[in-house]
């Protein structure tokens, strides 16, 4: 799958999960944008406008929701997908990740396969 020129963003604290990520979309064409936590994304979301934002749910100083939720409120980011990752596959995780207005939940460890067809389903919703 072609994802050339899609900017994707990856927001996690754990190194090894932001390389993994990195490696899988870059080989699909994404130009990947990486963050440690929700404090360092913010910025770089408003700098770089990113099409596909995954975001891990634990995280120190602003988690995943908290990260999420500000994105959403944001009028020229609320409609950029958000991809919440989790180690925990709860109904309840799910279910809050929704109430902050998160597009999908992925669990980890996630395959290239489950990220890069996240990209693919919501980059090609989002309006250009």
């Amino acid at each position: 799958m072609d994802l050339s020129g899609l900017k994707v963003m990856v927001i996690d604290d754990s190194n090894t999960i932001r390389r993994s990520a990195e490696i899988f979309l870059s080989k699909a064409g994404c130009q990947v944008l990486l963050a440690e936590d929700g404090f360092d994304a913010l910025s770089k979301i408003t700098d770089h406008h990113p099409d596909v934002i995954f975001v891990d749910i634990m995280m120190p100083r602003l988690d995943g929701y908290q990260t999420c939720a500000l994105i959403k409120k944001n009028p020229h980011l609320s409609s950029t997908p958000v991809i919440m990752l989790s180690s925990k596959d709860g109904l309840f995780d799910r279910a809050r990740g929704r109430m902050v207005g998160s597009d999908e939940y992925l669990t980890k460890p996630f395959t290239k396969d489950s990220l890069i067809k996240a990209v693919a389903v919501h980059a090609s919703n989002r309006p250009r």
